[in-house]
């Protein structure tokens, strides 16, 4: 997770004049001979919550790699609203930009409390004891509490953070995100490990940030997906299977062959 601050620099936000917040256009990426994406074409629209599944392999960790700058292509183009060029941009200016990206692995302050956690997100360009130490306008701590509401940790708000359930860190990972201002944000297997509970909790997250911000999740969990996605992107050997509603997805017939099975 990168706490870079949206608003520190001058990265400009994505500029959604046609409603699409990404655009990929025949993206490869190649290790050692072996094509990860395979001019891969993908394009997600402003506010849109969208799902993309696959068989281990099909490329989903490196498609979300390059969208954050981890990775660059060998070619192709992959552009955040109309004019900013994703290849051309560093890691730390793609988050600044309104990108945020939430690992499978909850990368939190354990030993610090929920709301520190937040803090030091929200106020990223302190080190960690400048921002303990410094007084919070009250505008500021009204957007504390804002987070803490959204993602439903106001209740713990002043518990060590170690001391959470694994639904309640991811959640709280996410608020740190929510931090930054993202207008796109990338999860990562968010229900990998929860109860039951949790899983439906961060069902209903997920669809409420959606709107205010494009959402994009990469799940194995197919009951999860089918409680969140109006749009599926199926991947598979580094390129776009499929895409539609999951309904249409359970009786793709390749869709079935190479993922869902019989």
């Amino acid at each position: 997770m990168s706490l870079a601050l949206r608003g520190k620099t001058n990265v400009p936000g994505p500029d959604l004049e046609h409603g699409v917040i990404l655009y990929l256009e025949d993206v490869t990426v190649s290790f050692v001979g072996f094509k990860a994406l395979n001019s891969l074409i993908l394009n997600i629209d402003a506010g849109e919550l969208r799902c993309l599944i696959g068989p281990n392999g099909a490329g989903k960790t490196t498609l979300m790699d390059v969208i954050t700058g981890k990775t660059r292509p060998d070619s192709g183009s992959a552009f955040y609203g109309q004019r900013l060029d994703l290849t051309k941009m560093s890691e730390a200016d793609i988050a600044r930009a309104g990108i945020g990206r939430k690992f499978q692995k909850p990368t939190i302050f354990e030993q610090m409390s929920v709301i520190d956690n937040l803090r030091l997100a929200l106020r990223d360009e302190l080190d960690v004891w400048a921002t303990l130490l410094t007084r919070f306008k009250d505008h500021e701590t009204e957007r504390l509490y804002e987070l803490l509401g959204t993602v439903g940790l106001k209740p713990d708000a002043h518990v060590i953070a170690g001391g959470l359930s694994h639904g309640q860190k991811q959640w709280l990972e996410i608020g740190m995100l929510l931090a930054q201002e993202p207008q796109l944000l990338l999860v990562d297997e968010p229900v990998a490990g929860m109860t039951e509970q949790e899983t439906a909790r961060t069902a209903q997250l997920l669809t409420d940030l959606a709107g205010d911000r494009s959402v994009v999740v990469v799940e194995h969990d197919m009951a999860f997906v089918r409680s969140i996605a109006k749009n599926v992107t199926v991947l598979h050997e580094g390129c776009v299977l499929a895409e539609g509603t999951m309904q249409e997805m359970q009786i793709h017939p390749e869709v079935t062959r190479v993922y869902l099975g019989s």
